[in-house]
Formats: C-alpha cells, sequence, structure tokens
C-alpha cells in the first residue's frame, strides 16, 4: 500500500484500459509524456485479456519509461473491470481515463485538470465532431439522449473515455458490469455533483478496428435500468415491491368480490370463467411481490450496521 506522501507526490493519475492495442501502445505514450512532461504523473496501462502483444508492450514501456505501470487482467473481464483494477492502484491526485487506440487526444488533458481546479469533481469529454461510422453515431445520440433525460445531468456524451476526476470521487464509486457508462450518475449519487463537461478533439482510429458492437448498447441500457432501480429503491425495496403487491391484491379483490356476488345473488356459476382465474392469478401475485418487499427490507436492516456515513470534512 501506497503511503499518503507517495499519493501526494503525483499530480495525474491516467489510467488506460487496453484490449489488442499493440501498435497503439508505444506512440499513445510518447504522446502523454510529449503532454505532461512538465508535471509528475503515472500512466497505469491494463490489460483486459488481450491476445496480441499488448502485454509484452506495456513491459517494455515499464522498462523505457518510469511513469509506466502495467495491470494485467489474464482474461478479458470488460471495460469496467478494467478501469476499477486502474482506480484501486492510482496515487495521483487527479485521475484520468482515455482509451488505448490514438483517438483520445492527450493534450486534452491538463485543460482538462484545470476545471478541476476550479472546483468540479468530475469533467467529461464530449467528442461533437466524431469519424465514426454513423451504425455508432446513430445509437450513441439515442443512448446519449435517454441516458442524459433518465440520469438528470446535462452531458452530451457519456461514452467518451476521455474524463478526469478528484482521486477522491473513485473512492465512493465501485465499476461492475458496463457501468463504466454512468460514472458522471454514480458520482453524482455519492454526493459528487460539480459535474461539467468539455469538447475534446476525437481522431479517427489509426490502428485496428472497434471493439464494440451494437450489444453494448443494450447492455447500457440494461445497467441503466439497473443503477436508476437501485437509486431510487436500494434503501427501501418496500416501496417498489409493496405498491406493486398491493396494487394486484386490491384488483384481484375487486374481481373476486364481484364474481362472488354473481354466485351469490344471482346464482350464476363463475368455475368457468376467465376472470375467476386472473382474480386468483393477481391475488397470488400481490402475495409474492409483499414478500419480496419484506424479504428485501430484511436484508436491508441486517446489513444497516455496517453502512458508515460518508464524512468528507473534519472539522
Amino acid at each position: 500500500m501506497n503511503s499518503t506522501s507517495e499519493q501526494n507526490s503525483i499530480d495525474i493519475s491516467i489510467v488506460i484500459p487496453l484490449f489488442n492495442e499493440e501498435e497503439s501502445l508505444g506512440e499513445l505514450m510518447q504522446q502523454i509524456q510529449d503532454a505532461l512532461h512538465a508535471h509528475t504523473y503515472e500512466v497505469l496501462f491494463v490489460d483486459d485479456g488481450s491476445t496480441d502483444e499488448s502485454w509484452n508492450v506495456i513491459q517494455d514501456l515499464t522498462t523505457k519509461y518510469d511513469a509506466v505501470r502495467g495491470i494485467s487482467l489474464g482474461v478479458n473481464q470488460g471495460k469496467s473491470y478494467a478501469l476499477q483494477a486502474g482506480f484501486n492502484e492510482v496515487q495521483g491526485r487527479y485521475v484520468v481515463t482515455m482509451d488505448a487506440d490514438l483517438q483520445d487526444d492527450p493534450a486534452e488533458i491538463l485543460e482538462m485538470i484545470a476545471r478541476l481546479e476550479e472546483g468540479y469533481d468530475l469533467v467529461s469529454g464530449w467528442k461533437k465532431e466524431r469519424f465514426d461510422p454513423i451504425s455508432k453515431t446513430i445509437p450513441s445520440k439515442f443512448f446519449n439522449w435517454v441516458t442524459r433525460r433518465a440520469a438528470g445531468i446535462q452531458l452530451h456524451d457519456f461514452n467518451c473515455g476521455l474524463k478526469a476526476y478528484r482521486s477522491e470521487v473513485l473512492k465512493h464509486i465501485q465499476l461492475y458490469g458496463e457501468l463504466h457508462r454512468y460514472i458522471p450518475f454514480l458520482a453524482k449519487r455519492a454526493g459528487f455533483g460539480k459535474i461539467t463537461e468539455q469538447v475534446v478533439q476525437h481522431r479517427a482510429r489509426k490502428y485496428g478496428t472497434t471493439k464494440f458492437g451494437l450489444s453494448r448498447f443494450i447492455n447500457g441500457f440494461l445497467d441503466l435500468i439497473t443503477i436508476l432501480f437501485v437509486q431510487k429503491y436500494l434503501q427501501k425495496p418496500m416501496h417498489f415491491f409493496g405498491t406493486i403487491g398491493v396494487l394486484f391484491m386490491a384488483i384481484g379483490s375487486v374481481i373476486n368480490v364481484y364474481l362472488a356476488a354473481i354466485k351469490i345473488f344471482l346464482n350464476q356459476g363463475i368455475g368457468d370463467r376467465p376472470l375467476l382465474f386472473l382474480g386468483i392469478l393477481l391475488m397470488v401475485l400481490g402475495v409474492q411481490f409483499l414478500s419480496t418487499g419484506f424479504l428485501g427490507e430484511l436484508i436491508n436492516k441486517n446489513h444497516i450496521h455496517n453502512r458508515q456515513p460518508i464524512i468528507r470534512k473534519r472539522s
């Protein structure tokens, strides 16, 4: 574990997740050195299970540059896991994330750091002019519009890999799945609401091909639903499951009372009516949703003593 003095001695930590980017790493590192030569910095290349020579290139860079460190995940686990692995090791006061494909320009970093020094918690890049094919740009615009509306954060480009953070922000978020797209949302939920964006240059890919397909947008929307649900109902699961359960039981009760009245007062048969099965089904579902809510509350209360409040300042 690094000491506090060691952490404070580094201005900027750059976390670069990568998968099969052997051709671009040396050139990227040279660009970073040219951009940050007047600052103390470290570069963490996180190899997400590359099958080419990326890891060997990283090892060569660690011998050539004192600022370079390498992390290998062994097998491909996704960008979120790679970023989290890097976040666990950073030592700088400010943390920058960027992609390894040379489409992000390291010359943008210092301007983003300057925005952090103005008091922002997070600065997100906005690739206003993109060189991606229309098959990526149209879904990306729609994805960003939906996310912007759902998260309540006015960013144009949640997918941009070039972002800058105060290091304390990353101590209060945990990435998994495809949550790297929602780091601004996670930061806001953790109490770091000073978020802004900066227009950054988007360069055409120089080597290789993109590693992402249409499935990333589908997975992204599923993760958005997850974090929206967790944000609103993590502390009160009964409010969600209980509301649905009570609604189902109320409708089922009305149906069953109606059928009972027909049977008692009009002496009509109800055993072969689909409405009877619907009423019973709604009652059963209502009980199940209520039970799920109760279980959620029990689990929540059982772990509440382990939760500690986040204290960022002490007098």
